[in-house]
């Protein structure tokens, strides 16, 4: 199993982008989400996406076009930074709502 992407957002699309199969999360989650994308998008510019691992950890990867000159690359790295400490929480819930529903693991 590869890299699943959960969401993601593009400051050149001006668009946010949520896996159809995490429609199940709680709406306040999936806001959050989109938020978070495109506030980076929008402080940063570029493109962002949080993706789960094979082994459900959840890792945020960022990228932008080679001529985008508004594109801050020292920017883009403390607000990655940012946003994993301030919302370690949610990703850890995350990463356990991925574990469970999608590789079935942590049985009761």
């Amino acid at each position: 199993m590869d890299e699943v992407v959960l969401c993601g957002s593009s400051c050149y699309t001006k668009k946010f982008y949520l896996n159809p199969e995490f429609e199940g999360l709680p709406p306040m989650i999936k806001d959050e989400l989109k938020v978070m994308c495109v506030l980076y998008t929008e402080e940063v510019s570029g493109t962002i996406q949080m993706l789960f691992d094979e082994d459900g950890s959840l890792r945020i990867q960022v990228d932008h076009n080679e001529d985008d000159l508004l594109y801050d690359e020292i920017g883009s790295a403390l607000e990655v930074k940012r946003m994993q400490r301030e919302r370690m929480e949610l990703f850890e819930a995350l990463e356990t709502y991925y574990k469970v529903v999608f590789l079935g693991e942590g049985g009761l």
